[in-house]
């Protein structure tokens, strides 16, 4: 809280702390970690319930550090401190300042200069001649909200005046006025200047979701143009720049925004660059904080406390507002005395926050008041019978099991248990009985007893066998078993220990209900997904029997994969793959098919040799056309049929070659005496000039004119003719005459690197209509040039992706044009470095807890090793379970919230996020059925602090 002088005199000051707990809570206050006296200093301090008010409040004896503290019987807790400070703003110096003299078309620089002041939340504008004449800031004018300067880009005559820096603190509301400074133009005019950039910001550190202001203005002549960006990466999407291009204005800033931002200031005579880093930082969150907890004296326990930000805040811990502990805090054995109201204080250098509970060590006689022992436990023979005895005992009490007078001891087929419980194995009928649980410590004794009845096991009597199929039939599961007569009995079928929702997907199962004590499982028109190991679980309400068996789904091959197009010539490629699933029928051959933009479906490819077998993983397309863009997919065929194709191939261009005929099939001549008319003309003329082509087998025609302008536009039509006459002119092509290669390199290239395989290159366009498209080249610095990768695409592009690059590796690439003619001068050579690889570490999932309607999922911060990017955040995939779509979360915690599922069950997935691409995934499945009763204990404590006009 600041308070001015005017504000404070004849005021008064309240910092409001409130508590809840049963006794009602008393109250305390602290200054610098003294008490404040309320008593002898009624006049000056005073109390209304846990506020605490000032008033009249001095600097000298009242500015500091306030700290509440609340405490009854069950202990003390304390709030986070409160500052109070006196604002201040002195006013300036009465000194006459100097006049400025400079030249008309120079930059200029007014000083403000501001006088003492607290805080620095300053603001600053400047009076021109007489109050209130404010001036008014354009591209050629501005005032930095940094120090206060006046800068005015490019002098002129109309400057000319008296200037006085006013200057504002918005927190005690009061304004001073600076001594006039005369600004004086001499006529002398410059002629222009470089742009010399004079307001820059420095690497700046911001709160998550705090909006960040940057700062740039260059002096210049012509008054420069301010251009802002973020290096290699975009602008954040809440960016927004004002003041003529001098502020950059980030919103709501997240850690994605942190980077190195650049401003750009340049004019006809040149340019100048500014650039420095924003932080992004946070305050500490609660990840897991305490809650009010009741443990038995003598034991074990750890209390977790664990809080998120950056830097990743210290953990401490008050007890009963004493400091008690650093980090984990953890009692190998309870006392009475630990028992108190504990905070956890997690801090990093923006602040604080604090997690309030208490802590009661119980001492109490064995009671089975609240966890009673079942009446009848009943278990099968030759099962697993398990009776449970959990009194209610501080310290622990010491545990002895009877039947009738008997004493029971561990043996082969008997054994209790740490935590009390009973269990016997293969169970017989003289197990039958009443079971008596004795417990006693230091403060009492107590019994409970319970009845063991036996029953008969059940038993799988026709258990299922593995079973093959083809795509599209039906498979049979038998299942058969026998049970106790007096219990009810059902099935459940797994597939891969997954359960089958039979009501869910009827379309596929049925269960056969006609026979009872049947369970069989017919599969309907199976498909590849049902194939697995089926599992038959006959269930009563004390065991089950199990018995599982294979299906085999036969079908059409999978998609081969690994798609790579080499060897590329005018009409050949070389296509290489990796064999996909025969899905249990060998792959016989595989069909080639090819596309281009001529038309977008797909055509069966020639190849050599014209079969390709099913052993093969290679094969060469042939009969291509020379200068075309083609893509490539693959499918395989067994003697089910033909399955589905691979994923597309990278497109390519094959090698340009001379020209070949490409004449009409003679089943088309219609005729004798076949040939062909070409008519052409310039673009902008109106006469066609005609030439006959005699020939039937030909499929070009070349002109030849020296008058001819090189990439001049033309419009090209032809027709066929024969002995009964002209048949009708073909549609209307535009065509250009011959040119050279290209000769101008592409400019403004940019490499971008995205992760440790992938890379972006951009250039601008050339405006050429005889530019057909761009050849983009990249090879690694270690190897030859001449075995670059290339990369073609067409002139409407202007930038592409490189893919399948490799981690941590220096790499060259350059870009250049190329038409029919051949290929132009390339770009300069761009060096990259790809990013390291992710980290390969998982996220280790430590707890997956339900809170009301959400899932709280925590996990382990990932640290990268020196091979690997740094952790930028971390990607959740929340979905359903069995389905590969979902919800895709970012987050730069260790931790977040999903909705808990209504109905079947969820995958939460989390991956690392780094700048070299994502790493590997760690999951948790969260059901949807269950659901998680807090435990309210006896002490329940808040504490609320709030000064006036700021919640601390």
């Amino acid at each position: 809280m600041v308070c001015s002088h005017f504000n404070c005199i004849l005021n008064i000051v309240s910092m409001n702390c409130r508590a809840r707990g049963v006794p009602a809570p008393t109250y305390k206050w602290q200054r610098n970690n003294w008490d404040i006296d309320i008593k002898t200093a009624k006049e000056h301090h005073s109390m209304v319930g846990g506020n605490l008010e000032i008033n009249n409040p001095e600097k000298s004896r009242d500015e500091g550090k306030y700290v509440c503290l609340a405490y009854n019987v069950h202990g003390t807790i304390r709030s986070r401190e409160a500052s109070l400070n006196f604002g201040y703003l002195y006013p300036f110096t009465p000194e006459e300042r100097h006049a400025v003299k400079v030249r008309e078309g120079v930059g200029a620089v007014l000083l403000c200069d501001p006088p003492p002041h607290y805080p620095d939340d300053l603001s600053y504008r400047w009076v021109l001649n007489d109050f209130p004449e404010f001036i008014t800031l354009d591209k050629r004018r501005y005032v930095s909200q940094t120090n206060g300067n006046l800068y005015i880009a490019k002098v002129e005559a109309s400057d000319k005046g008296n200037y006085s820096c006013f200057v504002t603190s918005n927190s005690i509301t009061k304004s001073v006025f600076s001594s006039f400074i005369p600004l004086i133009p001499q006529a002398d005019r410059s002629k222009g200047y470089l742009p010399d950039i004079r307001v820059s910001f420095k690497e700046t550190y911001a709160l998550l979701g705090q909006n960040v202001t940057l700062e740039c203005f260059a002096l210049g002549n012509p008054v420069p143009e301010i251009r802002w960006n973020k290096y290699l990466e975009p602008m954040p999407s809440s960016a927004e720049v004002s003041m003529s291009g001098a502020v950059l204005k980030i919103y709501n800033i997240q850690f994605e925004d942190e980077g190195t931002y650049e401003c750009e200031a340049e004019n006809h005579r040149g340019k100048d660059k500014h650039s420095a880093k924003v932080y992004v930082q946070a305050y500490p969150e609660w990840v897991e904080h305490i809650n009010d907890t009741e443990r038995d004296i003598g034991s074990e326990f750890h209390w977790p406390c664990v809080a998120a930000g950056k830097p990743l805040p210290t953990m401490r811990w008050l007890k009963n507002g004493i400091p008690y502990w650093k980090g984990d805090l953890r009692f190998s054995s309870l006392k009475k005395e630990d028992e108190g109201m504990y905070q956890c204080v997690a801090e990093n250098i923006h602040g604080m926050i604090y997690s309030n509970a208490e802590l009661k060590v119980l001492v109490l006689a064995p009671t089975f008041e609240f966890s009673p022992m079942k009446r009848e436990v009943l278990a099968a023979k030759g099962g697993q019978a398990i009776i449970e005895c959990k009194p209610r005992a501080a310290p622990r009490p010491k545990l002895i099991w009877s039947r009738g007078t008997e004493i029971i001891r561990n043996s082969t087929r008997i054994r209790i248990w740490y935590d009390g419980s009973l269990e016997i194995i293969n169970v017989t009928a003289a197990d039958a009985g009443n079971y008596t649980c004795f417990v006693e410590n230091n403060k009492g004794k107590a019994n409970s007893t319970t009845t063991l009845l036996t029953t008969a096991a059940t038993k799988i009597v026709l258990a299922p066998t593995n079973v093959d199929v083809t795509v599209g039939w039906n498979a049979t599961m038998q299942c058969l078993a026998e049970h106790d007569r007096s219990l009810d009995l059902t099935f459940i079928w797994l597939l891969n220990g997954y359960p089958i929702d039979i009501d869910k997907d009827n379309e596929h199962y049925e269960r056969a209900i006609m026979i009872k004590n049947n369970g069989e499982l017919i599969v309907k028109n199976a498909q590849l997904r049902h194939a697995g190991r089926y599992t038959c679980v006959a269930q009563s309400i004390v065991d089950n029997a199990t018995a599982s068996a294979d299906l085999v789904v036969r079908g059409p091959p999978g998609p081969p994969g690994g798609l790579k197009v080499e060897d590329i010539r005018n009409t050949s490629v070389v296509l290489t793959w990796s064999r996909g699933t025969d899905n249990h029928s060998p792959i016989s051959n595989y069909t080639i098919q090819s596309r281009n933009f001529l038309s977008e479906y797909w055509k069966d490819a020639k190849t050599d040799p014209p079969v390709v077998d099913g052993n093969v993983e290679s094969a060469k397309v042939i009969d291509l056309i020379p200068w075309m863009e083609y893509e490539f997919r693959i499918m395989a065929t067994n003697i089910l049929g033909k399955g589905d194709p691979s994923m597309p191939s990278q497109k390519i261009r094959t090698e340009g070659s001379s020209f070949f005929s490409c004449p009409l099939p003679r089943e088309y001549h219609f005729g004798n005496n076949f040939g062909y008319v070409v008519a052409f003309k310039p673009f902008d003329q109106v006469v066609w000039k005609k030439v006959i082509v005699p020939q039937p087998d030909t499929g070009r025609y070349v002109h030849k004119d020296e008058s001819m302008i090189p990439a001049s536009k033309y419009q090209v039509k032809v027709k066929a003719f024969n002995n009964k006459g002209e048949g009708p002119f073909s549609l209307t092509a535009i065509i250009y005459s011959a040119d050279d290669a290209p000769v101008e390199r592409p400019r403004n290239v940019k490499v971008r690197v995205r992760s440790s395989t992938e890379a972006s290159v951009s250039w601008q366009h050339i405006l050429s209509p005889a530019i057909t498209g761009y050849e983009i080249r990249y090879w690694p610095s270690r190897g030859r040039e001449i075995e670059a990768n290339k990369v073609q695409v067409s002139s409407q592009n202007f930038s592409v992706r490189l893919e399948n690059l490799k981690p941590d590796t220096h790499y060259y690439a350059d870009v250049a044009a190329f038409n029919f003619a051949g290929v132009g001068p390339p770009s300069n050579r761009l060096a990259f470095i790809t990013e390291k690889a992710p980290p390969r570490q998982r996220p280790r999932i430590i707890s997956s807890v339900r809170s009301g309607s959400k899932y709280i999922i925590t996990w382990d911060h990932v640290k990268s090793q020196s091979n690997e990017s740094t952790v930028k955040g971390y990607k959740v995939l929340y979905r359903p379970d069995g389905q590969f779509n979902g919800t895709l979360f970012s987050t730069g915690k260790h931790y977040i919230e999903v909705p808990a599922p209504v109905k079947g069950q969820y995958v939460v997935e989390v991956r690392v996020h780094s700048e070299g691409g994502d790493g590997e995934v760690a999951q948790v499945k969260i059901p949807g059925s269950l659901s998680l009763n807090p435990v309210v204990f006896g002490f329940f404590l808040t504490l609320l602090l709030n000064m006036h006009g700021k919640h601390l």
